[in-house]
């Protein structure tokens, strides 16, 4: 039977030779703190081996029980992709909000400086035109630009901006969205354009990645002139669009509407001589 003294001695001792096997022989220090063992019998050793071996099992023990780092904060956004009638672009839908108001098209380079997300876009070689609207963003590519290619680094693009907090547009004032806004000084034919435009064309054009903008009416000839954006503008399948769906919507409601007609710029008519050049070597090859 062992006296208290011996017992805290031996006590003591473990952890002393506990520490220095968990922190090397570095810890000089903690083996001089331990009492003298010179005088000290086999029973005494055999406690301390004893008492050392219990030690570094349970640290042992516990450093496996430790649980593991949490891993580094993942981004989680789930981007869809929907074709649209234009080959050249496509619909990108993030799952959050775009725009709350209006909408924005940018056809280069330089007018893409007003938004953070636009620039990263077109920093991604093959694109040619970026579109925002309320819940999606459409990319217009080159020719020559592949899909599979340019897929990825769009996809990286999105999830970059929205991981860094900036706004889709810096110069939110000047989006788009008062062209459909009814005036007082509107007769009741603009309104009811107007009107139509906002509740029953503008979701449809935009189910196709683009957007339509109001130019104007011109009661002498009955012309509804409007502007295509996104996937639509410079498209050739527009003009279906506007034959067989805007303009016989506007005339059957509208009895004052005898057509509609798309106002171009020029980078619209560009797109449209692209595409028609990439159409007609698509049709050489099946051929």
């Amino acid at each position: 039977r062992r006296s208290a003294v011996e017992l805290r001695g031996i006590l003591r001792a473990a952890a002393a030779l506990t520490r220095c096997g968990l922190e090397g022989a570095a810890s000089s220090s903690t083996t001089a703190a331990a009492p003298s063992t010179a005088a000290w019998g086999p029973s005494a050793w055999r406690g301390v081996v004893t008492a050392t071996r219990a030690g570094v099992a349970g640290s042992v023990l516990a450093r496996r029980t430790v649980p593991a780092l949490a891993p580094r904060h993942v981004r989680t956004m789930f981007i869809q992709t929907q074709p649209t009638p234009n080959p050249l672009s496509l619909k990108f839908i993030p799952g959050r909000d775009v725009l709350e108001v209006g909408s924005a098209d940018y056809a280069n380079a330089r007018e893409a400086m007003a938004s953070p997300l636009a620039r990263r876009l077109f920093a991604v070689d093959g694109v040619k035109r970026v579109f925002f609207g309320a819940d999606f963003v459409s990319v217009t590519k080159s020719e020559e630009a592949e899909w599979s290619l340019l897929k990825p680094e769009v996809f990286a693009a999105i999830m970059d901006h929205y991981a860094s907090g900036l706004p889709m547009v810096e110069d939110a004032e000047a989006l788009q969205a008062s062209d459909t806004a009814i005036h007082e000084d509107d007769d009741e034919v603009v309104a009811m354009i107007k009107e139509l435009l906002e509740t029953r064309i503008r979701p449809a054009v935009a189910e196709d990645g683009g957007d339509i903008l109001y130019k104007g009416f011109n009661p002498e000839s009955g012309i509804v002139s409007v502007k295509l954006q996104g996937a639509c503008s410079g498209c050739p399948s527009s003009s279906i669009t506007l034959k067989s769906g805007i303009e016989n919507m506007l005339m059957h409601y509208v009895p004052e509407v005898r057509g509609v007609e798309e106002v171009l710029d020029a980078s619209d008519e560009a797109g449209l001589e692209h595409f028609e050049k990439f159409e007609s070597e698509l049709k050489a090859k099946a051929s």
